[in-house]
């Protein structure tokens, strides 16, 4: 069944419906619409998410929740002329190392979404709405040639999930496909980048370009813009 969230905002309030498959609905921004029925008891469940995005143990080169968060904004914060855009190509790509992947669906969830940190050194700027690019290893089985390159939406601010700016995120499903005539997963039509990210360990190396857009930046220069969001089943990820 879909989720319904109010979240209140001054002046706003974002009507927001999280349907199955990670798909979500941002109805709109509202000034004068009173909800005053609707009562949602997702504590249970709000916990397990949020304790899902956190690593088990904090990352060895090191974070601090007390930082500030401004000093990786631009000046004024709504200037986008500065944002970098393909920094790093296919043929001079930036290797990244995986601190931590972590299921965060239930176990009776149909497929499974992986929530991916991976620490940049802070050498791989980026800003909320931009997307990564990752090469899977190895080649081609038709022509031998090297992968090509797959977006991902980046799931975490501009700072990371440890605040330090020097991490990023992705929120990634699992892509299979169910074989009618094996009754089963067929692994010869497995989606080849994001079982590479699911499975990845602590550590391994994740060859990325980007990040690439501006197309999804967010409008800020008037505070009182109102927007609507519509994810089609494309994922949460840019919303959180």
């Amino acid at each position: 069944s879909p989720l319904l969230f109010v979240v209140r905002t001054t002046p706003h309030e974002l009507l927001i419906i999280v349907f199955p498959h990670n798909s979500y609905i941002l109805l709109s921004s509202i000034d004068q619409i009173k909800i005053t029925t609707m009562k949602v008891v997702l504590a249970a469940t709000l916990f397990a998410s949020a304790s899902a995005f956190v690593p088990s143990n904090a990352p060895k080169f090191g974070t601090s929740l007390n930082l500030k968060q401004d000093f990786l904004e631009y000046t004024p914060y709504h200037d986008h002329s500065q944002v970098k855009v393909n920094t790093y190509k296919n043929k001079a790509p930036f290797t990244g190392k995986v601190v931590s992947t972590k299921r965060i669906v239930g176990p009776q969830a149909t497929g499974e979404t992986c929530h991916i940190i991976i620490d940049h050194n802070g050498d791989f700027p980026y800003i909320e709405g931009q997307s990564w690019g990752v090469i899977p290893p190895g080649v081609r089985e038709k022509d031998g040639k090297p992968h090509s390159v797959r977006l991902y939406s980046i799931a975490s601010s501009r700072y990371g999930d440890d605040m330090t700016g020097k991490t990023g995120s992705l929120c990634v499903r699992r892509a299979t496909y169910w074989c009618p005539e094996l009754k089963a997963d067929d692994p010869a039509k497995k989606g080849i980048c994001s079982n590479f990210l699911c499975d990845t360990q602590p550590g391994d190396e994740v060859v990325m370009t980007g990040p690439a857009g501006k197309v999804m930046l967010m409008p800020e220069e008037d505070p009182a813009t109102d927007y609507i969001m519509v994810a089609t089943g494309t994922g949460i990820a840019p919303f959180r």
